[in-house]
């Protein structure tokens, strides 16, 4: 059997610690532990290269569960549909009424911090609904 491996889920992004920061708030993340010489995130970014100051940005699961996100800077903004999509995992177990209103609240919660509400995918004799959504650069994920 093969061997279960960790991954990093990695954002294009034109500003890496907004979009990063944006994510710890959804998801309850963090930065991750700073470099060894460092009181601050912003001390490490002004002793880079200045072409490589705020070009990237990291979070990590607190409870070191989850996949770390790592967050870099482009030069080409988003052209169409992102090729990667989260799904948060808000509704895990509810249904119908219970299901949309706890979407719609964590959807205002969002909101609030800078998301955009695209649609509510009422369910139907397949799918559970889901709320889907955009971050602070528009991309898609879904509240599920």
């Amino acid at each position: 059997m093969p061997s279960v491996r960790e991954f990093q889920v990695t954002f294009d992004c034109a500003e890496p610690e907004r979009v990063g920061r944006f994510w710890c708030d959804v998801l309850g993340y963090v930065a991750p532990p700073l470099p060894e010489g460092f009181a601050t995130w912003e001390d490490f970014d002004r002793s880079q290269k200045p072409e490589d100051q705020g070009s990237w940005f990291a979070c990590v699961d607190p409870n070191g569960v989850g996949p770390r996100l790592y967050f870099q800077r482009v030069p080409e903004g988003k052209v169409v549909k992102n090729r990667v999509h989260l799904d948060v995992r808000v509704g895990t177990g509810l249904v119908g009424e219970e299901r949309q209103a706890t979407l719609e609240a964590e959807g205002e919660r969002l909101i609030a911090l800078g998301a955009k509400r695209v649609q509510l995918l009422v369910a139907d004799e397949d799918n559970e609904s889901c709320l889907v959504m955009q971050d602070v650069e528009g991309n898609e994920f879904c509240l599920d």
